[in-house]
C-alpha cells in the first residue's frame, strides 16, 4: 500500500512509500481512496507552519472520498463496497463545538488520507451520493464546503436578500458564492485577478473588487452597498485583512473569521466591534450533522461544486506547489479514480 509521507517539513520532502495494508480495529473501517482535495491547512501543515512540532513523519491530508474495503468488529453504519465522504473533525458528530474535536481532526493529528488506504473510524465519515457529485466533486466538500457553509448560516446566519463578502477565489469563497446565490443572497467577491473575478461573476457572484487595483477594497465595498455595508462576511484573508472586512461590514453584521493566509497576528480596531456593534465568530469547520445537511441542500440546488485542476496521485507535490502559487480557481483535487 503506497503513502505520502513527510519525515521532514517542505514539499521536497514528500515521497512516496510502501506501508503495510492497514486492518481494521473494532470501530473502524478501512477506505481505499479514490481521490483527495486540497486545503490552505495541508500546505501550513506539510511546510510546517501549522505545527511545528507535529511528530513526524507524518502523512498529510483531510479531505477524502472513498469506498469502504474493510469493515471492522461493531461496525453497523458502513458495509463493503459503500461510497463515503471523510468527515475533518471525526469525533464532532452535533451539538457544540469543544476543543477536545481538534484532537481528532484528519490529516494530522488524525489519519492522513494522501494514501491508497486508510483506516478511519466508523464514525468519521458520511455517505457520498449522487448529490454530493463524482469521486473528484466529493472529496472537495469536508473542509472547503462546511467551512462555508458554517461561515454563512451558522455564524453568519444569512437571510435571503442579504448582502455576502467573501474574500479570494480559492475552495471556500467559491462555495460560499454558490451557498449564498441558491439562498437569495447578494454576493461581493474580491481578487487580485480581473479574469478571475469574471469567473466569479459567471458563476454567480454580482459584483467583484480587484484588491490590487484597488487596495481600498473595504471603501469600494461600502459604495457598492450604499454606505451600510455587508451582512455577512466570510473572512478568509487572516489578520491582514480583519479590519478592512469589519469596515467593509455593515452595523450589527457578522463577521465569520476562517483564514490565516495573511498570518494570525496583527493590530486589530476593536473600535469597529464595538461602535458597530459587530458579531465577529471562528470557523472551525461544522459537525457531522452540518455537513450531512448541507449536502442535502448542495443535492436541492444541484450545486456543482468548481474543480480547477486534477492531479494524478503521483503528482500531489505538483498539486501543492499549484496551491502555494495561488493559480488555482476553486478547488485542487488528487485522484487515484481515472
Amino acid at each position: 500500500m503506497k503513502s505520502w509521507q513527510f519525515a521532514a517539513f517542505g514539499i521536497e520532502n514528500l515521497k512516496l512509500v510502501e506501508r503495510p495494508a492497514p486492518t481494521p480495529r473494532p470501530g473502524h473501517v478501512v477506505v481505499d481512496v479514490r481521490a483527495f482535495s486540497l486545503n490552505y491547512r495541508d500546505l501550513l501543515m506539510v511546510t510546517g507552519r501549522y505545527n511545528p512540532k507535529l511528530a513526524l513523519p507524518a502523512t498529510p491530508i483531510s479531505d477524502a472520498a472513498a469506498v469502504v474495503s474493510a469493515v471492522g468488529e461493531g461496525v453497523t453504519r458502513w458495509k463493503i463496497g459503500d461510497h463515503v465522504i471523510s468527515h475533518f473533525a471525526a469525533d464532532w458528530i452535533s451539538g457544540p463545538f469543544r476543543s477536545e474535536y481538534t484532537k481528532t481532526s484528519l490529516g494530522c493529528p488524525g489519519p492522513g488520507l494522501a494514501a491508497e488506504q486508510v483506516e478511519l473510524p466508523a464514525h468519521a465519515l458520511v455517505p457520498m451520493s449522487e448529490a454530493t457529485g463524482n469521486w473528484h466533486e466529493a472529496a472537495t466538500l469536508p473542509i472547503a464546503a462546511l467551512t462555508a457553509w458554517s461561515s454563512l448560516f451558522n455564524v453568519g446566519a444569512l437571510a435571503p436578500g442579504q448582502t455576502v463578502l467573501t474574500l479570494g477565489t480559492g475552495g471556500v469563497s467559491i462555495f460560499a458564492v454558490q451557498f449564498a446565490r441558491a439562498t437569495g443572497a447578494r454576493v461581493i467577491i474580491t481578487s487580485s485577478s480581473d479574469a478571475k473575478l469574471a469567473r466569479a461573476k459567471a458563476l454567480g457572484a454580482h459584483e467583484g473588487v480587484n484588491y490590487r487595483t484597488t487596495p481600498k477594497w473595504d471603501d469600494a465595498v461600502l459604495a457598492l452597498t450604499d454606505g451600510r455595508g455587508a451582512d455577512v462576511v466570510v473572512e478568509n484573508g487572516g489578520a491582514g485583512t480583519l479590519n478592512q472586512s469589519m469596515r467593509a461590514t455593515r452595523a450589527a453584521g457578522r463577521v465569520a473569521i476562517l483564514g490565516a493566509l495573511t498570518g494570525l497576528q496583527a493590530e486589530i480596531n476593536t473600535g469597529l466591534i464595538l461602535m458597530k456593534r459587530l458579531t465577529l465568530g471562528g470557523v472551525y469547520v461544522d459537525c457531522r450533522d452540518e455537513f450531512e445537511r448541507m449536502n442535502r441542500f448542495i443535492g436541492q440546488h444541484s450545486i456543482r461544486p468548481v474543480i480547477d485542476r486534477v492531479f494524478p496521485f503521483e503528482n500531489f507535490p505538483d498539486a501543492l506547489r499549484t496551491l502555494e502559487r495561488g493559480e488555482h480557481f476553486g478547488k485542487i483535487v488528487v485522484s487515484r479514480a481515472g
